[in-house]
């Protein structure tokens, strides 16, 4: 009957019982189910002949590529994302890509605290370590480690938040530059929420099939998305550090510093590279000022974004070559970007000049690094990702 509740005993309540002892006892499978039931239900969604431009249902195999791609928010494809999907097919899309930006660590993390209404210590120690690798040493430290564990239903609220406000201020400094290409209000609308997730996400679809080409050289345009992919790249702890203390470095965390540091070098490196390749390449007849811009905005998409202003498949080999190392390293930990992580490699070189100098201990910030942190992190590069490169432009010559 409805509106009668339910009882205590019902199988309703004791399936939800369940399925919360089960998430708090191991949260790593109930991860696994979490991100297996997501791509199912994603592979049906995409597989419904609405879903696509034709009518049509997709192929098995192309419904299950997109499913994996966007859960993983790798970017990849087997059909042109822009026409293959219907405007149904691109709303699955961009759910599932909000969902996968978020992580399925974080995802099996709340559904676990809203089925279980808490998080057991294993949950807490599975998302810590996911936002900090120094969280996986051996032992516990009990100065920063149990501040971490009691924050990790702060940090899962943050994630939540940062998505909407991220997303949301994107797509507002977006609709105007795609008002001023000519597009309706209700189409500009919907494209640049659409741009403003797959930036955040670092995803890097596009709902139109001209790609960037009608804003290849807007600075405006290509700065936002910048702004966004590098705010969803960066990481959800230090957004949430950032949040809380902006303006006392001494509070953050040695994994807060040396995200951000590490981060900034790789971006003001790899632009510098870009710039000295290309300058009688790629970037031959812009202004310098347009120069700078390129080189920047390749640096920050060969991260994870995903997303071009140029045609990848005409660069020389050496700027596929940086290009290809940025996407090997990616973002921060428990960010929207792949790769094996900044602090990875701030932790390898780290180990490097320690070895060089001829010291048994890493430090960074005066910090001492335990070893067995380096050891995770030769471990994370040996089974690392291979980096695949961007995807060729649509950008008009």
């Amino acid at each position: 009957m409805a509106g009668t509740p339910i009882r205590r005993g019902s199988l309703p309540t004791r399936m939800a019982d369940a399925i919360g002892d089960f998430s708090v006892a191991t949260p790593a499978r109930f991860a696994l189910l979490v991100f297996a039931g997501l791509t199912a239900l994603f592979a049906v969604l995409f597989s419904l002949p609405p879903a696509t431009s034709s009518g049509h249902a997709a192929p098995l195999v192309d419904a299950i590529f997109t499913a994996v791609s966007v859960i993983c928010v790798t970017g990849l494809s087997t059909v042109d994302m822009a026409t293959f999907w219907s405007p149904l097919g691109h709303v699955f899309i961009f759910v599932g890509v909000e969902i996968g930006g978020i992580g399925v660590l974080t995802l099996a993390s709340i559904l676990g605290l809203i089925i279980s209404r808490k998080l057991g210590l294993r949950q807490k120690l599975l998302a810590a370590g996911d936002a900090n690798p120094l969280n996986l040493r051996k032992g516990l430290r009990v100065d920063a480690q149990a501040l971490q564990l009691g924050d990790t239903g702060g940090l899962i609220v943050t994630v939540a938040v940062s998505v909407l406000v991220i997303e949301l201020a994107a797509a507002v400094l977006l609709f105007p530059r795609m008002l001023l290409a000519g597009d309706d209000p209700w189409t500009a609308g919907w494209q640049s929420v659409y741009t403003a997730a797959m930036a955040f996400t670092n995803t890097g679809f596009l709902p139109s099939s001209a790609g960037l080409g009608p804003y290849a050289h807007d600075a405006w345009f290509l700065i936002v998305l910048m702004i966004a992919v590098g705010f969803g790249a960066i990481g959800f702890p230090v957004i949430h550090t950032l949040s809380r203390n902006p303006w006392h470095p001494r509070r953050w965390s040695l994994h807060v510093k040396l995200t951000i540091a590490t981060f900034l070098l790789l971006l003001a490196g790899g632009a510098l590279a870009l710039l000295l390749l290309q300058w009688d390449g790629a970037q031959r007849g812009l202004d310098p000022g347009q120069r700078i811009l390129q080189s920047f905005f390749q640096s920050s998409m060969a991260r994870s974004g995903g997303f071009s202003t140029v045609d990848v498949g005409h660069l020389d080999g050496a700027s596929l070559f940086v290009t290809d190392m940025l996407m090997f390293v990616g973002g921060g930990s428990a960010s929207t970007a792949g790769g094996i992580k900044v602090t990875t490699l701030a932790i390898l070189f780290l180990g490097a000049f320690a070895e060089a100098r001829g010291v048994d201990d890493m430090e960074s910030f005066r910090r001492r690094i335990p070893s067995d942190v380096m050891r995770l992190a030769v471990s994370v590069v040996l089974w690392g990702p291979r980096p695949s490169r961007p995807r060729p432009s649509r950008c008009s010559s």
